[in-house]
């Protein structure tokens, strides 16, 4: 059993740190209430934490291979305990959304070493039966978020969803101490510091660009200078990486249509599989009268497929990233496209078949995500690749957040203007967006209540529906995608020997270098 925990320790880290990316969606109501929030507040609770954890992820995996893995997995889980102390004695809003963009960058530094850490302790079959359970843990910790912060949340405190880090925390340290051993670092080579600047400069942008949109307009100065900022940002980015000796991300790499397949299914999997969750979190909460745990049953089925799933891969697998991959992409758009049925009648027992399918997705697409994406580069590479497939997932996630938020708050507002009686459409929709039905239904005279009450239903599911139909359309075009440019053979990870132009030992030849 000693072989293993190595796996133990890090399928720790990884699963706090994943689900904290969710544990907040069922928690969102009780902060607003607590701490007087926006929709847009609620947006960066759990979009700076996806953002930072995205923007920092490359530097750091490329960074880990450098100056030791070991070391920076174990710097990144007390950076992430310490900030997580902070969120939860957080007073307001503003200080809440800071210690969650700390907590991101003590989650890029063990999620952007785990693949690394794993592909470096297990080889063989022992390999593929570490990144299924790795797998099952990254689809158990993202769909088991909310149950575990409704438990939280409605028994004991929101604040409880942050102090319950601490234990694991703790126990992880141990383990990674005792257990974990240190891979030789590649010397001091010449970090990329502007190259993680300018892609944390141009995700962040884009992302607070399309949160700004709806509520200041899409020709506002304001919003037309972040998506400005993000397009000069992206394009100093690509300056910087196709000119640094040693890049944080080698762009050189998209020239293989394998590895492009790989992390454009990265970027969409987790925004089609689990950003809508935080807006299903607040219909049910806001709208339905659920309470937290309520909420959390409704998405547990999710979490349950997706292990499933996880395990009988590691237990019949490997299959082909292309089976795998896209088989699981498809499942997801189906899932999606199941829950976006909805009328002002349902209630939260509506999405669970749909959640169900995208969790079966969710459990095939995880752990063969990671294997793939080692199997497209020499083992040397194992760090940025393995940052590169975990920025782009968390970087679908935020964006998706950003995106559907954009969607969700648009389509209430036009189901507003539509009924006609309603005085202040945007401040409506707005209000309704931010997880306030109940105070906006008790605002209007005693006498109309009943019909504002199955106005804003309408509107909510109306909503939800049509950020499930986007999300449906993200895992279907992923899904094609992956078909038709992923080449990478069942266990390939094993079957990947040195590139020319790449020594045993990661340096570039001239051949690589003449590229």
């Amino acid at each position: 059993m000693r072989k293993w925990w190595p796996l133990v320790a890090i399928c720790l880290g990884t699963f706090m740190l994943l689900v904290d990316v969710t544990i907040v969606t069922v928690a969102l109501p009780a902060m607003a209430a607590d701490l007087g929030t926006t929709l847009s507040d609620l947006q960066w609770v759990v979009d700076v934490y996806a953002l930072a954890l995205a923007s920092l992820l490359l530097g750091v995996g490329s960074r880990a291979d450098r100056i030791g893995r070991r070391k920076v997995y174990l710097a990144g889980l007390v950076v992430f305990t310490a900030a997580s102390v902070v969120c939860a004695v957080a007073p307001n809003a503003g200080v809440l959304i800071g210690a969650r963009a700390v907590q991101g960058l003590g989650a890029a530094g063990m999620f952007g070493t785990t693949i690394a850490l794993l592909g470096m302790h297990y080889s063989g079959r022992e390999r593929g039966v570490a990144f299924a359970v790795w797998g099952a843990t990254n689809s158990v910790a993202a769909a088991a978020g909310p149950m575990v912060g409704g438990l939280l949340t409605q028994y004991l405190d929101w604040r409880w969803i942050f102090f319950v880090n601490l234990p694991v925390c703790l126990v992880a340290v141990v383990l990674t101490l005792r257990s974990v051993r240190e891979a030789e670092g590649r010397g001091r080579q010449r970090a990329d510091v502007l190259g993680v600047i300018t892609f944390t400069v141009a995700s962040g942008a884009l992302t607070f660009g399309l949160i700004r949109a709806h509520s200041d307009g899409w020709t506002a100065p304001f919003t037309l200078g972040l998506f400005a900022a993000a397009a000069v940002a992206l394009a100093l980015f690509v300056v910087v990486e196709t000119r640094h000796e040693h890049p944080v991300l080698d762009l050189s790499l998209f020239r293989r249509p394998s590895f492009t397949g790989i992390m454009i299914s990265a970027l969409f999997l987790q925004g089609a599989a689990f950003a809508s969750l935080l807006f299903a979190s607040l219909w049910m909460q806001s709208v339905l009268g659920y309470e937290p745990v309520e909420a959390g049953l409704c998405i547990l089925p999710m979490c349950a497929s997706a292990f499933l799933v996880s395990a009988l891969a590691g237990r019949f697998g490997p299959w082909p990233p292309r089976v795998s991959i896209g088989g699981g992409l498809a499942l997801i758009a189906l899932g999606s496209a199941m829950q976006a049925t909805l009328d002002a009648r349902s209630s939260g027992s509506g999405i669970m078949a749909g959640l169900v399918v995208s969790g079966l997705g969710v459990g095939l697409v995880t752990p063969s995500l990671a294997a793939a994406a080692l199997a497209t580069v020499p083992p040397e590479r194992g760090g940025m690749v393995g940052g590169a497939v975990n920025t782009f997932r968390q970087l679908g996630f935020a964006l998706g957040i950003a995106v559907f938020g954009l969607i969700f708050q648009s389509r209430i507002e036009r189901v507003l203007r539509a009924d006609g009686g309603v005085p202040d459409p945007h401040g409506t929709a707005a209000a309704l967006s931010g997880g306030q039905a109940r105070s906006v239904v008790a605002g209007w005279p005693e006498d109309e209540r009943a019909e504002m009450a199955l106005l804003v239903r309408e509107a909510f599911t109306s909503g939800l529906n049509a950020v499930l139909v986007v999300a449906a359309a993200l895992g279907a075009v992923a899904s094609l995608l992956v078909v038709a440019t992923v080449r990478v053979p069942a266990g390939g990870a094993e079957q990947r020997k040195p590139e020319a132009g790449v020594s045993p030992h990661g340096q570039e030849t001239r051949a690589d270098a003449a590229l």
